[in-house]
């Protein structure tokens, strides 16, 4: 159970949440999990709940619907949507073709979405409201002129946006309408520490990291005779042979420094991304219940300035 201590502020949103929430994106996603079920995904959310994660975020691409659905659902049933930090995500009318996945972010496309999201999970406001992608035709500070207009009539609470990079972050970002930013960051992904986070930190806005745990690597699990069939890692650089290997090495290191921690090697990743600038909120997913409650134990995780140079040591691209 979590401290109130470990309750913080989320940028300029006005929202307050433990540091701790839970990334959704298996459920209802069988599509990309194919062993995730309903009745798996219902006890994640069950598990969720239990240890008083606040924050839940998902996103309409999740199983076209389906994850808003059933967590929707079980938020109805336990009665306990205004303890909640609820985030999803629009993409209007997906298509995926040879240039890769493009969407609709015009301002009808906007608004549909966000009311489809609030009936899916049945509720009449949503707290943080992303833009999943830029990939459309329409210029991303209209896009962020609708979110700011939803926001201005309560049915939505904070405007986000996601995968955008430093250019297209400063024009979504350039009227100041950016409540919170979901980026990828991790021990092995730190690109955001160049431009992005000097960026949020000038302007208030909030980052959450996506795959922070770049996708499973850091939980040190992988072995260099291990073959990747899912699409999401063989399109990811980290899981090419020559990075995989390298980052392999890295990992064994991480490996020894929680050992002697005493912790899992997750646990002091999760940590770290906490210690950021600009991080209040980190949102990993999980598979099982047990990886819940794992991740929360990452929040009594202590590192010293001594211990951060030592990571930023083993994870520095040139010492490969």
């Amino acid at each position: 159970m979590e401290n109130v201590k470990n309750k913080v502020r989320i940028g300029k949103t006005g929202l307050q949440s433990s540091k701790m929430g839970f990334g959704a994106g298996v459920v209802g996603n069988a599509m990309m999990y194919p062993k995730m079920d309903d009745r798996k995904s219902e006890e994640l959310m069950y598990s969720a709940l239990s240890h008083n994660i606040e924050m839940i975020d998902t996103a309409y691409l999740y199983g076209m619907g389906r994850s808003e659905e059933l967590i929707g659902e079980v938020i109805h049933k336990q009665g306990v949507r205004d303890q909640l930090i609820l985030s999803t995500k629009a993409s209007p009318n997906p298509q995926f073709g040879e240039a890769g996945l493009e969407v609709d972010n015009s301002p009808s496309a906007l608004r549909e979405a966000v009311d489809d999201s609030l009936k899916r999970l049945k509720t009449d406001y949503i707290d943080i409201f992303y833009l999943h992608f830029p990939n459309s035709s329409i210029p991303l500070l209209e896009a962020a002129f609708t979110l700011a207009q939803l926001k201005k009539e309560g049915k939505i609470r904070a405007v986000g946006a996601s995968n955008l990079n430093f250019q297209q972050l400063q024009e979504f970002n350039k009227e100041g309408y950016l409540d919170v930013l979901q980026a990828e960051y991790s021990l092995l992904v730190r690109t955001v520490e160049k431009e992005i986070i000097p960026y949020c930190l000038k302007n208030d806005i909030s980052l959450i990291p996506f795959f922070p745990l770049a996708s499973g690597l850091l939980a040190g699990s992988y072995k260099e005779d291990d073959v990747f069939t899912d699409t999401s890692r063989l399109n990811n650089p980290l899981f090419r042979k020559d990075a995989f290997l390298a980052n392999l090495k890295r990992v064994d290191q991480l490996k020894e420094f929680a050992k002697r921690k005493e912790v899992q090697p997750a646990q002091i990743a999760l940590a770290w991304l906490l210690t950021r600038p600009s991080v209040e909120v980190i949102i990993p997913g999980a598979t099982r219940p047990d990886q819940i409650n794992s991740n929360l134990q990452a929040l009594n995780v202590q590192l010293t300035e001594n211990e951060l140079h030592e990571l930023d040591h083993i994870f520095d691209q040139n010492n490969g």
